[in-house]
């Protein structure tokens, strides 16, 4: 019974003493945080996506409460929270336009021949770096999901048609798909952006091959070059690349194209 009491005794004292040091290095070491810092940090998404391009959500509070970030960049959040931190930070709130994730690449089974039966790990990245991805255009989706496992928004699912799909009421524009595709098919535009948009990759300029191992391949006929009355549509390293300022949406390029590689991103994000 004596040695029970001694180690309750022992016990509690060894906590006493530890509690009090505890408190002792909380003085010594603490370091005040800007109620600013505090505030940004309650109104922001939570996500910790790190699309802001830091580590988290603390980090980004404090570095915008420093003025090292903008207030808009909280993609998860989006123009109401970049709203709120302005307010909180007495600046304007720059430019808060909600951007979402646009795959480059219509290839899907159909249209897009295998390169053979892949058997090896089963993401983009190893299938990729072991045979140059799943499909004979060198420049399509490999198709295993990577980007879809890299959502933390459950924004991004894979198809029946082996393409991923952007659901773009979820969509953030955290970025996560951008960094993780391999054949860097996603891009982030503006939700609202109007204008044509080529929804293919593929730089190649062997046009038998390209129509052989893709049916929606760029072919680089130039025919959208020609059609456009605004002259805003350039073919650049084999992709029609769009100047928006200049672009008015009136889609003759698009019923130009004869592979259907153009459409208005107005009717793909929604």
């Amino acid at each position: 019974m004596k040695i029970i009491i001694a180690t309750i005794i022992v016990s509690l004292t060894v906590a006493f003493v530890l509690g009090l040091l505890l408190g002792i290095f909380k003085k010594i070491f603490h370091v005040d945080v800007d109620p600013k810092v505090s505030a940004v940090r309650d109104v922001l998404s939570g996500g910790n996506c790190g699309g802001c391009g830091y580590a988290g959500c603390d980090a980004f509070a404090a570095a915008v409460v420093k003025g090292e970030a903008s207030p808009s960049g909280c993609v998860g959040g989006g123009p109401t929270v970049a709203k709120m931190i302005a307010e909180i930070l007495g600046v304007d709130a720059g430019n808060a336009a909600k951007k979402v994730a646009l795959l480059a690449c219509a290839g899907s089974h159909e249209c897009a021949k295998p390169r053979g039966k892949y058997n090896g790990v089963q993401t983009c990245k190893a299938a990729q770096l072991a045979v140059n991805g799943t499909k004979l255009c060198a420049f399509g989706c490999v198709g295993l999901g990577d980007c879809a496992s890299a959502c933390q928004f459950n924004a991004l699912s894979m198809g029946k048609d082996g393409l991923p799909k952007v659901d773009y009421k979820k969509c953030v524009g955290c970025g996560k798909c951008v960094k993780v595709c391999p054949k860097h098919l996603f891009t982030l535009v503006e939700a609202d952006k109007k204008g044509s948009v080529a929804l293919c990759s593929n730089c190649s300029d062997n046009k038998p091959q390209i129509k052989k191992n893709c049916s929606v391949g760029c072919i680089k006929c130039g025919i959208c070059e020609k059609k456009c009355p605004e002259q805003c549509l350039v073919v650049t390293n084999g992709i029609p690349v769009i100047d928006y300022t200049k672009c008015t949406s009136c889609g003759e390029c698009v019923k130009a194209c004869p592979d259907k590689v153009l459409h208005l991103l107005q009717e793909v994000l929604v």
